[in-house]
C-alpha cells in the first residue's frame, strides 16, 4: 500500500499546540514505534524547524530522526531511508527542494520508499512536492505554477485558506489552463492518499476543508468531505 499525507498547513511546524494531524501521521505506519525521518530541504535545513520536531516527537511513541543534505549523516542515503516507516517533509522553496533532491538523487529514492509502502508526508513545499504540479511563492515576489515530482496526478496548492493570494491566484491558473485541475487545501488540513486515490481527509481545525478546484467552462470547486480529528 502506498501512502501520501499532504498538508495544507498545520502539524508541528504551524500548529505546536494541537498535535492531531502529527499524531494522525504517526497512527498510518501501523508500527508500535514508528521510526519517523524529517527532511527540512526546503527551510535551508533550517535548524530551527528542526528542533520544533525533535521537541514534538521526541514526546511521542516513535523513533525521530532527520535527513540534512548540506551535512549528510551517511554516504548511503537511500539505507538510510529506506530503514524508516515514516517520511516527514518540511516546508519553505518548492524550487529549491526540488532542484536540491534531483542532485542528490534524493527524489528516485523517495519514490522507491513509496513503493515500498513507507508513508510520506510534508506541509506546504512538502505537499506540493509529491503532485505533478502546484502553486509556489518559490520564484520570488507572487505565485506561479511549477513541476513537481509526480507521484501523485493533477496539481495542489497548501494555504487555501491561511494566505489571501493563494485561493484566487490557484483558480485563476487552473482557469487559464496553466495549472491541471487539482486538490487545494486549507491550513489545518491533511489529504490522505492511498494509492494515488483520496482516502480521506482530516483536519486539526473545525472549519478547515479541502476543494477538488477544476474547469470545464467555467471554474468548479467541490468541498470534500473533511473529518475533524478533534471531534
Amino acid at each position: 500500500m502506498k501512502q501520501i499525507i499532504a498538508l495544507g498547513g498545520g502539524g508541528f511546524l504551524m500548529e505546536p499546540n494541537n498535535p492531531l494531524l502529527d499524531s494522525y501521521i504517526l497512527a498510518q505506519s501501523k508500527k508500535e514505534r514508528p521510526k519517523i525521518c524529517f527532511i527540512p530541504t526546503a527551510s535551508g535545513d533550517s535548524e530551527n524547524a528542526t528542533l520544533r520536531f525533535y521537541e514534538f516527537f521526541t514526546q511521542q511513541n516513535c523513533q525521530p530522526s532527520h535527513l540534512s543534505l548540506f551535512k549528510p549523516p551517511t554516504r548511503d542515503i537511500e539505507r538510510f531511508i529506506l530503514e524508516k516507516d515514516i517520511i516527514y517533509v518540511g516546508g519553505g522553496n518548492t524550487k529549491n527542494l526540488l532542484a536540491i533532491w534531483k542532485d542528490w538523487g534524493l527524489d528516485g529514492i523517495l519514490r522507491k520508499a513509496w513503493e515500498q509502502g513507507i508513508v510520506l508526508a510534508g506541509i506546504s513545499a512538502g505537499s506540493i512536492c509529491w503532485f505533478e504540479e502546484g502553486v509556489t511563492d518559490s520564484f520570488g515576489e507572487g505565485l506561479e505554477p511549477i513541476k513537481a515530482l509526480g507521484f501523485l496526478k493533477g496539481s495542489n496548492c497548501p494555504h487555501y485558506d491561511g494566505e489571501e493570494d493563494r485561493r484566487p491566484t490557484y483558480r485563476q491558473l487552473v482557469e487559464e489552463k496553466k495549472l491541471q485541475a487539482g486538490i487545494a487545501a486549507d491550513d489545518g488540513v491533511a489529504v490522505h492518499y492511498v494509492d494515488q486515490e483520496i482516502e480521506r481527509v482530516v483536519s486539526s481545525r473545525p472549519k478547515a476543508k479541502a476543494y477538488e478546484v477544476s474547469f470545464d467552462g467555467h471554474i468548479r470547486e467541490t468541498e470534500v468531505p473533511t473529518i475533524f480529528l478533534g471531534a
